[in-house]
């Protein structure tokens, strides 16, 4: 039964992988330096809802490598390829600190979503303040601190916002799913 689950969890972690790629080609939205809206968190969330933890995370950085191999166009040194795409994708795999919790699908993508907002506003600071504008959305900007604020803030609330409501929509007719519940362990 164990070594069912084993390959059920790379199948399925293997699938919801590349429904996230995929998903994030749809975006709504595209920031000239990178970052964008889409709900290509949301089967990364959902899987790491599902297996918890240790399989979440290597959903997330098996995510993370094709991110960077495939779309890493705004990497532009090793820290932005290591910090924008390794360690601000990988860091989703923390929702899977929640599963087995009842609302563990929603508590996991907070934390994700603010453990990546955290990577990508550091990495902000760090690597791209030094191409800050002098205003970002009509403000004067004066400190990359505040810039990265702005700037990732500004896609990533909005994809963890999109990522509660569509898990919530579908909460009521998959919510066993989401919850791992149909997993016989």
């Amino acid at each position: 039964m164990k070594k069912n689950l084993t390959l059920r969890a790379l199948t399925e972690g293997a699938i919801f992988v590349a429904l996230a790629w995929l998903i994030g080609y749809l975006k709504l939205f595209e920031l000239p330096q990178g970052g964008s809206i889409n709900l290509a968190m949301l089967p990364i969330f959902i899987y790491c809802a599902r297996w918890g933890f240790g399989p979440g995370m290597l959903a997330s950085f098996v995510y993370s490598l094709l991110k960077l191999m495939l779309d890493g166009a705004y990497a532009w040194g090793w820290q932005s390829m290591l910090g924008d795409y390794i360690v601000a994708f990988t860091v989703l795999g923390l929702a899977g600190l929640f599963y087995k919790r009842y609302y563990g699908f929603f508590t996991g993508t907070v934390v994700g979503s603010l453990a990546r907002f955290l990577v990508h506003y550091l990495v902000g600071v760090w690597v791209w303040g030094e191409y800050m504008p002098e205003s970002f959305f009509g403000m004067t900007m004066t400190t990359p601190w505040f810039y990265s604020f702005l700037y990732n803030g500004s896609f990533m609330l909005i994809d963890m916002v999109l990522c509660l409501v569509i898990g919530a929509l579908l909460w009521k007719p998959m919510g066993k799913y989401l919850r791992g519940e149909d997993l016989k362990q």
